[in-house]
């Protein structure tokens, strides 16, 4: 996939302590209430037909091969049709800026229409202004709709 600003976008394919600390490292810069996940759960989720982590990986001899930013596209079926899902879209505080996130979802994207998906949908939170102009940007439009969640117990 693309490679914009020394960065080059991969389909995380083995779940190894590399990209668990990758993860370790990027998810408390998305969310701090959630834990990264161990090396048994990312396994789970890279043989997940429904799930798709992608990777940004630095090029170059500075930082290369250093996952610099991660998004998990969701594909599936409902009668309606495929849908597609992207979340935990996060990109290293020291490579904001540079074209990553962009990339990212364009590779979402692709892959999303392969699949067969006709629309892919996110959500982001108000504050995250950066990333809600990128989305508009590329061509996201707001939806008027509710979002719910119900917590369930564990």
């Amino acid at each position: 996939m693309g490679a914009p600003h020394g960065h080059t976008i991969v389909v995380a394919e083995t779940a190894d302590t590399a990209l668990q600390s990758a993860v370790a490292r990027l998810l408390p810069q998305l969310s701090s209430s959630s834990p990264p996940p161990d090396l048994e759960t990312l396994r789970r989720i890279l043989e997940d037909p429904a799930t798709t982590l992608l990777l940004a990986v630095a090029d170059g001899p500075e930082g290369s091969g250093q996952v610099v930013g991660m998004l998990t596209l969701a594909t599936f079926m409902l009668p309606t049709g495929v849908r597609a899902w992207i979340e935990d879209v996060v990109v290293d505080d020291a490579s904001r800026g540079a074209g990553v996130a962009g990339a990212l979802v364009q590779a979402a994207l692709e892959r999303a229409g392969q699949l067969g998906a006709r629309t892919v949908d996110l959500t982001s939170r108000p504050e995250r202004e950066a990333a809600n102009r990128l989305y508009v940007r590329l061509g996201f439009a707001h939806r008027a709709t509710n979002v719910y969640r119900f917590t369930l117990e564990p």
